[in-house]
């Protein structure tokens, strides 16, 4: 193992990535209530909804109201995430209340089409005319690339056409590029691998950023390989909420506590709360109504006085 970074930074990206994927849609009450807890824990960065069309995904058509309700300390970064144009102009309505947004397409044509309906291209040309309005209102961007670990319709995928949608989306305007394992298909070894070429592809400008699902229970086990070769900016989800819409069976986002309990225990600082984390955790759970996949808000956090971890 290398030297692992003494800090990291983590993005909260539950109140988008896994509210949009419920069934059901979360009372905006609830959502404020939550993200206000979210941003009361140390969590610095919180992705908290998305101005997509409101008949493709409704669990987020509040987007407008949520933004303007939420109360979170001057030193909580808050992001959206924008499909397109017409969705940037519905975010830049409500400029003074967040400070990031975020752009995605897929590294896959079959997902690409089958997510948005648009080829990789046809996603590049849109994107680049939003990352350029964003940069000019003044507005950090972060560019999101789905499956860049591997395609469930397509397998693998090329670690240099990754590199070239990622090259774009810098010279677009993007400062962050995320690259996700939507649904849950990296391992170690290829994180290991895959990460430091990406950074010799895109250079020290860009900031990379570890997007992982926990779909079959190596979601922890890329988080350290990521850590073990320099990233250091992880997006995570409280309760391990999240998933992808397609394909069916694509589970949710590593678990922020399970990160920040992970990380802690190693001495990697995140400047995180985490029991206060957990607390939001137990109040998602009530909120949904359902156990959720978090580990550490079942165990509760490693407590080495001997006393028994209190139940939440």
């Amino acid at each position: 193992m290398g030297e692992l970074p003494q800090r990291v930074k983590i993005r909260e990206v539950g109140p988008r990535d896994g509210f949009q994927n419920e069934p059901e849609t979360i009372d905006t009450f609830d959502k404020v209530r939550l993200i206000d807890q979210l941003a009361r824990t140390g969590l610095r960065r919180i992705e908290v909804t998305s101005f997509v069309r409101p008949d493709v995904i409704p669990q987020l058509a509040d987007a407008a109201a949520v933004l303007e309700a939420i109360e979170v300390p001057d030193d909580v970064a808050l992001s959206v995430l924008v499909p397109n144009e017409r969705g940037l102009d519905r975010a830049l309505e409500h400029r003074d209340r967040f400070h990031e947004i975020s752009v995605f397409l897929s590294a896959s044509e079959s997902h690409n089409r089958a997510n948005v309906n648009r080829s990789i291209e046809e996603s590049l040309t849109g994107l680049r005319l939003v990352l350029g309005r964003a940069r000019d209102a003044g507005l950090r961007c972060e560019g999101v690339i789905s499956t860049s670990f591997g395609c469930p319709y397509e397998g693998v995928v090329p670690a240099e056409r990754v590199a070239e949608i990622a090259r774009e989306l810098r010279d677009a305007g993007a400062q962050e590029i995320g690259f996700g394992d939507t649904t849950g298909m990296a391992n170690p070894r290829q994180v290991r691998e895959l990460f430091p070429a990406w950074r010799e592809a895109l250079g020290d400008d860009v900031e990379l950023t570890a997007h992982f699902h926990n779909t079959r229970g190596q979601a922890l086990a890329n988080v350290l390989a990521a850590l073990d070769v320099g990233v250091a900016s992880f997006e995570s989800s409280f309760g391990e909420l999240g998933g992808c819409p397609v394909p069916a069976g694509a589970t949710g986002n590593v678990a922020t506590e399970d990160v920040v309990s992970m990380l802690e225990e190693m001495g990697v600082r995140t400047g995180i709360d985490l029991p206060a984390l957990v607390v939001a955790t137990g109040m998602a759970r009530d909120v949904l109504g359902r156990p959720l996949g978090s580990h550490v808000a079942t165990a509760g956090p490693v407590d080495w006085s001997g006393a028994a971890p209190t139940s939440r």
